[in-house]
């Protein structure tokens, strides 16, 4: 679960994280008011959405203005014209993809004056199953590219559970990072407030970018935040700062019946039981010269009604040229994987390509439902079978 800018920095303001005074806005008339109580001289308004690259982003209407979604005024009559050009307009930016995100708000927030910009984040690291800090002095730029061409120029540290983040780790962090005096002091203060954030709120990223050096204090001028979402059900506060109007359409509604879906931009549907053998699922489907066009895990407790949302989801794509179900049937019975299929065929009425491959419990009577159906259903022995044969009935249906 992703949240806003504003969002973050209230909750890490709550931690004691030190953020400058702004205020949400949803028209340009509330940002001119949130700018009033601001202290005069700079004012930054930034677009929200859930998308990286907004500076460096561009609005697709010519009424924006043709700037990007972060843009620094010095009055408020111009706090109130960007929001104006922002506001309802369509931001695409190196995250968004090409169709890119409308904006429904914006962060108007004081200015502040820059001496250098960093880069930090906390993620949890699998590999050491710790949180670990990574940092940089290369702020304000893509991680991705410092880490493609400057790899060098990118620091980690990780944070053991058993003693939290100490003193030295914070050294450690602004030593590399070139700080000096004050803004060690400072950098120390933010590092251990970010931490316990980020465990308390059951966080998975943090990302700061930048993180700015302003005189002898140390600032985050941007917040990202990411949550695990098995734990949300400890954080009802957390929970209602979703916003489902950044989300996904089909995957918002997979999220309502507990259904683990990604929409991906391929042309064959897939629905799997098991994270594992769904990847596996969509290889074998590119090795056979298809391309799969979601991730679709229904777990190992499906119910009918479950399988039949499933399929539904997965053709409500426009894109979906073909079906692969493949299901191996341990916890999950073959035979109710079976009945959704055939109950989610029905009531859509099927127009491309079915394959289903069925092994485990109860198959035989999960084969012998789909016979009896009376729908042109496809079935396989095999996984490699399953994928060989829809990639050829898409091609032959094309």
């Amino acid at each position: 679960m992703n949240i806003h800018e504003y969002q973050a920095k209230q909750l890490l303001k709550k931690y004691g994280v030190p953020v400058l005074p702004g205020g949400v806005a949803y028209t340009a008339d509330e940002a001119a008011k949130v700018a009033e109580g601001l202290p005069q001289g700079v004012y930054v308004v930034k677009a929200q959405i859930h998308a990286g690259g907004r500076g460096k982003g561009t609005f697709k209407e010519k009424e924006a203005g043709g700037k990007g979604g972060v843009r620094v005024v010095k009055t408020i009559a111009e706090v109130k014209e960007a929001a104006s050009q922002m506001i309802g307009k369509t931001l695409v930016t190196h995250q968004s993809g090409a169709a890119g995100k409308k904006v429904k708000r914006v962060y108007v927030e004081a200015g502040c004056a820059i001496t250098r910009e960093l880069y930090l984040s906390m993620l949890v690291d699998r590999a050491t199953s710790r949180v670990t800090l990574m940092v940089s002095t290369e702020g304000g730029m893509n991680i991705e590219d410092v880490a493609h061409n400057t790899p060098e120029k990118i620091i980690f540290q990780s944070i053991d559970p058993a003693t939290g983040i100490q003193g030295f780790h914070c050294r450690k962090i602004a030593f590399a990072l070139g700080l000096k005096g004050n803004q060690i002091k400072s950098c120390t203060k933010l590092l251990t407030a970010l931490y316990k954030g980020f465990l308390d709120s059951d966080a998975s990223l943090l990302e700061i970018n930048p993180l700015v050096v302003t005189g002898e204090d140390v600032l985050p001028l941007d917040a990202k935040m990411n949550f695990d979402s098995n734990a949300l059900y400890r954080h009802p506060e957390i929970v209602e700062l979703r916003d489902e109007d950044e989300e996904d359409p089909m995957e918002l509604e997979a999220s309502k019946h507990d259904l683990n879906y990604i929409k991906l931009d391929g042309s064959i549907g897939c629905m799997v039981n098991g994270a594992g053998l769904a990847m596996a699922t969509m290889d074998i489907i590119k090795l056979y010269g298809g391309e799969p066009a979601n991730f679709l895990d229904v777990g190992g407790g499906a119910t009918r009604e479950r399988v039949t949302k499933a399929f539904k989801i997965i053709l409500s794509d426009p894109n979906v040229e073909g079906i692969l179900v493949n299901i191996f049937g341990g916890i999950m019975r073959c035979d109710v994987i079976a009945e959704g299929v055939v109950a989610a065929a029905r009531e859509v009425s099927l127009n491309v390509p079915l394959v289903v491959r069925l092994e485990g419990t109860n198959v035989e009577l999960g084969k012998k439902i789909m016979a009896d159906s009376g729908l042109p259903i496809i079935t396989a022995n095999n996984l490699a079978d399953a994928a060989e044969k829809v990639v050829k009935a898409v091609k032959e249906a094309a």
